[in-house]
């Protein structure tokens, strides 16, 4: 039933957008109308595109060409709808503006042939973005540690469709280069059914590292078995944190990891997250946290010197990073909580939904622990 009404409201949203973007930018461009018409048809085929989209990212069964058709038009209606509303807003003003009848033709031309150039060029950028990650080098001082540590995080890769067993692939011959000391997923690793997925997760099992690979669950996990995928992961050798913490390092040397399961485990009746249970009997020594949702900030003692989460993706495409600072209280990079508590917020490895990013690389972290 919630899977249900999420897809009414998501495919009435893009409707709604698909009407704007025909009403205020389309009508309103300086074109010849047969012109037009191609556009309004254009966009009709998109959301079409993204009624299809929506079942074909449950059963990704068919080709990976048009995988990517489907999924880049829900990008896509995005980008023009942000486009059209500040092309909106320019229009407004513009008409109110006092100038001569020239000038004012000559301005709302080059607004129109702008609108369509930076459109463009946004998409093409989006889309490479979302294939190109960065390796983002942080340095992170722990009061009481006795010895640097490297951690690499991934988080939010989002197994299914186009991010398949090549991607995996590629992305750990990249964290294998890096040399780290751990390697940790903070949630959102697989995006389908695990019969789709698990090919791309035998690939993890290449991961190296000194001290292991560790794994807490994120709210994608819990859309598609997740007993199966966290089963699947320790045949794999990643050991996943269930609510519990191992270990890092030298004796007396070194650092707790834990990790908590994602707070949608709340709604969803089981794998909870417990924080008192994760922390219980760990050594004197800095703690590090492995949350995948920024918010369970709040839960989160002052022993804890370090947080660790993901699920924002940045924002993925701006400004729809506004939309998630509603609803978490950081959105990405390093932040100091508190005078004890740092947090961490990953802008995801791989990518939801379209093969777009803008504004927000994909990422692979790469921490360097120091004392303070």
């Amino acid at each position: 039933m919630h899977f249900l009404i999420f897809i009414s409201v998501f495919l009435s949203a893009q409707a709604l957008f698909s009407y704007y973007i025909q009403k205020r930018l389309v009508n309103k461009l300086d074109l010849h109308s047969k012109y037009k018409k191609i556009f309004r048809y254009f966009l009709i085929l998109n959301f079409f595109s993204i009624v299809f989209y929506m079942g074909a990212r449950y059963y990704p069964m068919i080709p990976n060409w048009l995988y990517f058709i489907l999924a880049l038009s829900i990008g896509l209606t995005f980008v023009l709808f942000s486009l059209t509303f500040i092309y909106d807003l320019l229009s407004f003003a513009l008409k109110k503006t006092p100038m001569q009848t020239s000038r004012r033709n000559f301005f709302k031309k080059s607004l129109d042939v702008s609108t369509i150039v930076i459109g463009t060029s946004l998409t093409a950028k989006s889309m490479y973005n979302a294939k190109h990650y960065i390796v983002e080098e942080i340095d992170v001082k722990i009061k009481d540690l006795e010895k640097e540590y490297t951690i690499v995080q991934l988080s939010d890769v989002h197994i299914g469709g186009l991010i398949d067993q090549a991607f995996i692939k590629t992305l750990v011959k990249k964290v294998n280069s890096l040399n780290a000391d751990i390697v940790v997923i903070t949630g959102d690793l697989v995006d389908t059914a695990l019969k789709y997925a698990q090919s791309s997760l035998d690939e993890l099992q290449y991961l190296k590292s000194k001290y292991g690979v560790y794994f807490i669950s994120g709210n994608h996990e819990f859309y598609h078995n997740i007993d199966a995928i966290l089963f699947s992961l320790e045949n794999l050798g990643i050991k996943v944190l269930d609510n519990e913490h191992v270990y890092i390092g030298e004796k007396n040397q070194g650092f707790n990891l834990a990790g908590v399961h994602d707070v949608y485990g709340y709604k969803y009746g089981a794998y909870q997250p417990d924080i008192k249970k994760a922390l219980q009997g760990q050594k004197n020594s800095p703690t590090v946290l492995l949350a995948h949702q920024p918010r369970f900030i709040e839960e989160v003692p002052s022993s804890v010197a370090l947080v660790l989460s993901g699920h924002t993706h940045g924002g993925q495409i701006v400004p729809f990073n506004f939309l998630v600072s509603l609803a978490q209280p950081y959105v990405r990079g390093l932040h100091q909580h508190n005078l004890s508590t740092q947090i961490y917020v990953n802008k995801g490895t791989g990518f939801w939904g379209p093969p777009m990013r803008l504004g927000a690389s994909s990422e692979i972290t790469h921490f360097h622990l120091k004392k303070a």
